[in-house]
Order: C-alpha cells, then sequence, then structure tokens
C-alpha cells in the first residue's frame, strides 16, 4: 500500500512538472479541419547569405501616380467630363443620356435610367467622385440615393446621410443590405466625396456554382469604411442575395428614380 501510494504521488508530480513546462497557447486553432500554414518555399536548409533570398526578376512595371487629381498613367478613363461616349443605358444599350454639366461632371437624369460602362471588367482599382445635391427635398433612402454598380451586380450605396438617418446596411458606403460601413466619413451635402475601391471579382466553375466570393475593400473620403469584405451575391432591394455565374461585366451608375440629382466626376479604373 506503502508503494502504491509512493507510485500515485510521483505520477502526479510527473504530470504537474510536465504540465509545467509544456505550454498550451490559448489562440491556437481548435477545430477539427483547421490547417497550419506552411510557406513550402521557406523549407530545408535556411540560407547564410543575403543575396540567397534576393531576386531582381521580374521587373516591377512603373507606374506614373496622379498628380492634382490627374488618374495614373495606366487608368482606363471612363469619365473625362467631356462626354458619355464610354457608356450606354442599362435599359437597352442605346446612348446614355445623362446630364453633362459645364464643371466636368454629370448628373443623373431623373427616370432616365441606370447607364453602364461599354467596357467590361473583373478584378479592378477603382477611383469614383460623386456628390449629392446641397438643396435638401428629401429624407431616409429618397435624398441623394444612387449606387455604384461592380460587375454590374454589387452595389456600394451612394446616399445623403447627412442627419439623415436610415438602416445602417443601406446607408452610404455600404454594400447594399450586406456590409455596415465601419464609418460614416462624408463631407457636407453639396461638397464632392471620393471613393477608391479595391474590387476582386468571384470565380464560378464549369457548372455555373461559386467557387470563391468577390471582395471588396472601400475609402471614403482617404477613411476605410469596408475591409475586404465578401461580396455574398447580388445586392437586392428584396430577398436574398443571388450568384448567377458571370465573366467580366460593366460599371454601372443608378438612376434610383426620385429625383436624386446625384453627381459624379473623375472617374478610371485600374485593372488588376
Amino acid at each position: 500500500m506503502k508503494n502504491f501510494f509512493l507510485f500515485t504521488l510521483c505520477s502526479t508530480l510527473a504530470m504537474v512538472s510536465c504540465q509545467e513546462k509544456v505550454k498550451v497557447d490559448p489562440m491556437a486553432p481548435k477545430e477539427e479541419g483547421d490547417k497550419v500554414i506552411v510557406h513550402e518555399e521557406y523549407s530545408g536548409t535556411e540560407p547564410t547569405k543575403p543575396e540567397e533570398t534576393e531576386f531582381y526578376e521580374p521587373t516591377v512595371p512603373r507606374v506614373e501616380p496622379s498628380h492634382l487629381g490627374s488618374p495614373p498613367s495606366d487608368a482606363i478613363v471612363l469619365f473625362d467630363g467631356k462626354s458619355l461616349d464610354g457608356w450606354v443605358s442599362s435599359n437597352d444599350g442605346s446612348e446614355a443620356n445623362w446630364i453633362l454639366n459645364d464643371d466636368g461632371s454629370m448628373t443623373v437624369k431623373d427616370k432616365a435610367g441606370d447607364i453602364e460602362t461599354k467596357q467590361h471588367f473583373g478584378d479592378i482599382q477603382l477611383h469614383i467622385e460623386w456628390r449629392s445635391p446641397k438643396d435638401v427635398n428629401d429624407e431616409g433612402q429618397h435624398r441623394g440615393n444612387s449606387g455604384i454598380f461592380l460587375n454590374g451586380l454589387y452595389e456600394l450605396q451612394v446616399l445623403d446621410q447627412n442627419d439623415n438617418p436610415t438602416y445602417v446596411n443601406g446607408q452610404v458606403g455600404s454594400i447594399y443590405k450586406q456590409h455596415v460601413p465601419l464609418a460614416m466619413a462624408s463631407v457636407a451635402s453639396g461638397e464632392w466625396n471620393t471613393y477608391d475601391v479595391i474590387y476582386h471579382a468571384p470565380a464560378f466553375n464549369a457548372d455555373g456554382a461559386k467557387i470563391k466570393s468577390g471582395i471588396i475593400t472601400v475609402l471614403h473620403n482617404g477613411v476605410l469604411i469596408q475591409d475586404h469584405v465578401e461580396i455574398k451575391g447580388t445586392t437586392p432591394y428584396i430577398g436574398w442575395p443571388k450568384n448567377p455565374s458571370h465573366g467580366k461585366g460593366p460599371l454601372k451608375l443608378q438612376d434610383h428614380g426620385d429625383n436624386s440629382r446625384v453627381s459624379y466626376r473623375n472617374i478610371w479604373i485600374r485593372e488588376l
């Protein structure tokens, strides 16, 4: 009995000693199926000279950055303030007939319908500037409402949010009905806002099923408001998001049909 007691005591002390030596990381994955990330290119014998981890090709292409509001040198200018030649009606493909303004902007023509680019895109960097009217004449979703649709399907909301509460997943800067913005960064009504967007399109298999979701990051007037969020499908006013198979698509601008009078200018894209 004495020997059994000593054996039990020694076993217990050994277990305590072992527990003290082996620290369990509280942040380690606990769910079955979690994968540990291993970068195979950094396996094997570790280099001992700096030049062994340096490479010089492929060389990085040179892009001249924007100056005083001009687009970078490799950008595709979608609207330069002079014409709507690169745009068509989303309804029937006819000539876009929104209003061209003397200040180099265009304004939604009420009930004329959405317009979209003739050119289609996949992954992009987008710069676009928009302005709600200074004279306020409505509230909620009917005040300065428009939208920017990536691939013609996924809406980044444009709305005059100043002293104008509405549902937060439909407010300015939202991915409509899906993602609430991290901040409300609008300037005063009647002043120009900027959106800078990084968008990666979804992917579909041969059967048309989605195998990778679209991803979007948005800065509103330089403030991060959507941080690499997943686009879960289309952005309908009523119902669940849908995931129709598609390839490249247009950039579409919305006519909300309620005298929104939203204006746009300086629209350019870089294909990624």
